[in-house]
């Protein structure tokens, strides 16, 4: 079917069947209500399924894998050690990156710092256009696409912010179009989408945001990076729960995908939650502060509270491991009589199905009853804690907050609690042992089917006390 001169056609989102008028269902993958609606450019006049079928312009054909470049250490520093952390090195060249928050956490602040710093490494390193040609690298220059704010007002922040622009180019359109032509003409070797939701082209129709503008918009734009030495970064829009807004086929178009969080203060997280060139359990920490995001690559310091008298009930200290760091943390535990028949359990750092299964085995254990018992558990600083070997100290706070017995000073508890009430032994115990020794704890509560993984780290002022079972540890932690 040929359409000559018709501006308007309707196109399937599920297999991209186009018609000059709306249908119900598509004749040609049997979905119902999938045709949206299309405005041609007045380029071109014409359109087929043979054009939408092999929508390219040369054939694809196979190549040996063993003759492909990996492109080992082709990344750019971002200037942030956190944000490179959560990257796996730094920004792979030929990748998309798409960071989504809610509003106000800080994405433009991160995105103008990060942008500022590549546009001066990038500047040291100039090749000639000649050069790029015959390599095919891209210009080294950083181009900056705003579709939210204008170009005032990034300056403005630039400027409170003290950051250098001067080598930073500026495009404020929502057009898909405009951006292409830009990227053309100059060839970037970093470039800022600000935010993707914002983006349309006329080809998808004309209201940007739905589900077929979001997949036209960046196949177009990823389609452009994946031929070129580039990095690109889009700003996403969230949900109401934190979800990246639109359809999931986007994140799975790009190459890694970053959340960012907060909690109740000016404390950020930057975690991602796919990534292509690097592990997905590294986490990176930034503080929100007058001059912008400041890094926190020391975290133990926001998640223990240095306290000069006694430790209050219900306090427990663990080192846990976010990626390749170990940092000790805080677990706050209360336990009051229940107001009701019904106990409940208020946890949103810790999974509050471990905090019952926990308190069960306390219960089945120990004899210490948590069935009338309302529970609340918290971390300090805000960080969510989801490994195994936290179960101990976890045990131990509830512990503590129900009989009113506080846990001894600088002591850090390790080990994976079983129903039977066996301490089992945790990974990497030899990382987490030398994080407690580095904030000053001297005393180490671990399984004892570890204690050899460590005798060799072990210094004089270092206390390791083994245990076997969940008795042991209330022994040895309460014996008074």
């Amino acid at each position: 079917m040929a359409i000559k001169k018709e501006t308007i056609v309707y196109t399937c989102s599920e297999c991209g069947y186009t018609q000059n008028r709306w249908l119900g269902r598509c004749p040609q993958c049997s979905s119902w209500n999938t045709f949206t609606e299309t405005v041609l450019s007045s380029q071109k006049k014409t359109i087929s399924q043979q054009d939408i079928k092999n929508n390219i312009q040369t054939k694809a054909k196979p190549v040996p894998l063993s003759t492909i470049n990996a492109m080992e250490g082709s990344r750019l520093k971002t200037g942030s050690e956190e944000f490179d952390r959560v990257l796996g090195g730094g920004a792979m060249k030929r990748s998309v990156i798409l960071i989504g928050g809610e509003p106000g956490i800080g994405k433009s602040t991160l995105l103008i710092q990060t942008t500022s710093f590549i546009a001066k490494s990038l500047s040291t390193s100039k090749q000639t256009a000649t050069q790029q040609r015959i390599k095919g690298e891209t210009s080294g220059k950083t181009l900056y696409v705003s579709g939210e704010e204008s170009a005032s007002q990034i300056k403005n922040r630039a400027d409170r912010l003290k950051i250098s622009t001067e080598k930073v180019d500026i495009l404020c359109t929502t057009r898909l179009e405009d951006i292409l032509d830009a990227l053309n003409e100059q060839n970037p070797s970093f470039v800022i989408i600000d935010s993707i939701q914002t983006i349309y082209s006329a080809e998808a129709g004309i209201i940007p945001g739905t589900v077929n503008q979001l997949k036209y918009c960046s196949n177009e734009l990823i389609g452009w990076v994946k031929e070129r030495d580039a990095v690109m970064i889009m700003t996403a829009h969230v949900t109401k729960d934190g979800d990246i807004a639109g359809p999931k086929s986007l994140e799975h178009m790009v190459d890694t995908v970053i959340s960012f969080e907060r909690t109740a203060d000016e404390v950020r997280f930057l975690r991602a939650a796919k990534n292509r060139f690097g592990s997905i359990d590294e986490l990176g920490i930034f503080e929100m502060t007058e001059d912008g995001l400041k890094e926190i690559p020391d975290p133990s310091s926001l998640f223990i509270t240095r306290r000069t008298g006694d430790i209050p009930a219900g306090i427990a200290c663990t080192s846990v491991f976010e990626g390749t760091r170990a940092f000790v943390v805080e677990i706050q535990a209360l336990t009051i009589p229940a107001k009701s028949s019904m106990t409940r359990v208020y946890s949103d750092r810790i999974d509050s199905a471990r905090v019952s299964r926990i308190a069960a085995v306390l219960e089945k254990r120990i004899g210490i009853r948590f069935s009338d018992q309302d529970i609340y558990i918290n971390v300090a600083g805000g960080v969510k804690l989801s490994e195994s070997a936290i179960d101990s100290a976890l045990a131990a706070a509830l512990y503590s907050a129900r009989t009113d017995m506080a846990i001894p000073q600088d002591m850090v508890i390790l080990g994976e609690l079983s129903l039977a009430g066996e301490i089992r032994p945790v990974s990497r115990l030899r990382q987490r042992i030398k994080s407690a020794n580095t904030m000053g704890y001297s005393k180490i509560v671990s399984p004892k089917e570890n204690n050899d993984a460590i005798s060799d780290i072990v210094d004089k002022n270092t206390n390791v006390i083994t245990i076997n079972s969940i008795k042991d540890m209330i022994k040895t932690l309460f014996a008074k």
